[in-house]
């Protein structure tokens, strides 16, 4: 296989890499705080396959990690006692057995022991790390801007909101979760505000990922076009060579 025939399929994993990233995307267009991912691409110059005169190095297509867009998506009113979403820059810390978590995912509810748990049963931290417990026997939860949890004239805790200087030290970790990949430490969110009875949509916008889809997969074609060319080409040179010889 010769050089161009290489860089194309490095092309080519690179778009069937981007083209999962999207379709993760639009499945997750309807999921409460899912941020919109992007592929990143770089040059990863190399040693050519062959030396017939051609360049050096041969760049080849590299992957140069996923970008992912933090921004703001819709709140939706939804009108439930526990769903919470976060209004600017911030995160929800809860905790699972791997470690502390971040999310923007504010479909909460309570535990049999009264914890404020995520859906997947993590508890909710308060804005010191605890975890927080309501008695919902005590009547109707009341969430003010800054997280402060009320049943009538009693504070039963406070949900943290957390920020980061540089959102890029979060990895996701699984079931709309995102963990500290840093040594980055996360700070109380000074400007987020948190609205009760909301949830936040994701912030995928279905018809630029369907048009950059259509995209990935017109230049997938091409790729492949170019290859099949060059292959061509190379079975004509061999069979004139060998009428010469």
């Amino acid at each position: 296989m010769d050089n161009a025939l290489f860089v194309g399929l490095s092309r080519q994993m690179i778009l069937r890499r981007e083209m999962e990233i999207i379709a993760n995307n639009i499945a997750n267009m309807d999921t409460a705080g899912f941020k919109v991912e992007s592929m990143m691409q770089k040059t990863d110059p190399s040693e050519p396959a062959v030396t017939l005169g051609g360049p050096r190095p041969v760049k080849f297509v590299a992957p140069d990690g996923v970008a992912r867009d933090f921004g703001q998506g819709a709140l939706l009113k939804t009108g439930g006692e526990l769903d919470m979403s976060i209004e600017g820059k911030g995160f929800f810390q809860v905790q699972t057995p791997q470690g502390a978590r971040f999310t923007r995912d504010g479909r909460f509810t309570t535990d049999p022991t009264g914890r404020l748990v995520t859906q997947a049963g993590a508890p909710v931290l308060d804005a010191s790390g605890g975890e927080i417990t309501v008695d919902m026997e005590k009547g109707q939860v009341s969430i003010g801007a800054d997280g402060t949890m009320s049943q009538g004239d009693e504070q039963v805790g406070k949900v943290g909101m957390f920020a980061f200087a540089n959102p890029g030290a979060l990895e996701k970790a699984g079931d709309n979760l995102f963990r500290n990949a840093s040594n980055l430490s996360a700070e109380p969110s000074v400007d987020a505000k948190l609205r009760q009875g909301f949830l936040e949509n994701s912030n995928v916008k279905p018809v630029l990922e369907i048009t950059r889809m259509v995209e990935v997969s017109r230049a997938y074609e091409q790729t492949a076009k170019m290859m099949d060319s060059e292959a061509e080409l190379a079975r004509r040179t061999v069979e004139r060579l060998g009428r010469v010889q």
